[in-house]
């Protein structure tokens, strides 16, 4: 397995607000204006325990929680991927009104897809925990 982690980031909100949101991927498509439109990735769709989409030349992938830890982990699992995926989602207490958050990637990645795919899952996680943590400052 490989593990791409974001950088930390920091939320200005307290981690069970953060929590409430993010553990309900129904919560998601408030931020679906603020995904970068793309030719590549379309049909998203929502419900409350999990998300999938459209990607060209791959399918219809998709992720479903599959462990909550109360104000501190949500686990989302890879459904219909062509790869074992596993993304984290690490929230930890700062303050009152401040909470860090990590994204945690791993990929059961075979050697030539990792040479191809590399940086862009690593550019991806970064990308991802930048706009949950911009969506989330600016809508609490």
């Amino acid at each position: 397995m490989t593990t791409y982690e974001s950088e930390i980031k920091t939320i200005s909100s307290n981690e069970e607000m953060v929590f409430g949101v993010l553990s309900n991927l129904n919560n998601l498509q408030k931020f679906e204006q603020r995904i970068p439109q793309t030719d590549k990735i379309k049909d998203l769709k929502f419900d409350s325990d999990s998300c999938s989409f459209l990607v060209d030349g791959i399918g219809k992938i998709g992720f479903r929680i599959t462990e909550r830890e109360p104000f501190k982990t949500i686990k989302l699992t890879s459904e219909n991927a062509p790869v074992q995926l596993t993304v984290w989602v690490q929230l930890k207490f700062v303050s009152e009104n401040e909470t860090a958050m990590k994204l945690t990637l791993k990929a059961d990645l075979p050697a030539m897809i990792k040479m191809m795919v590399d940086k862009k899952l690593k550019e991806g996680v970064d990308m991802v925990a930048e706009l949950l943590t911009k969506t989330l400052n600016t809508n609490t």
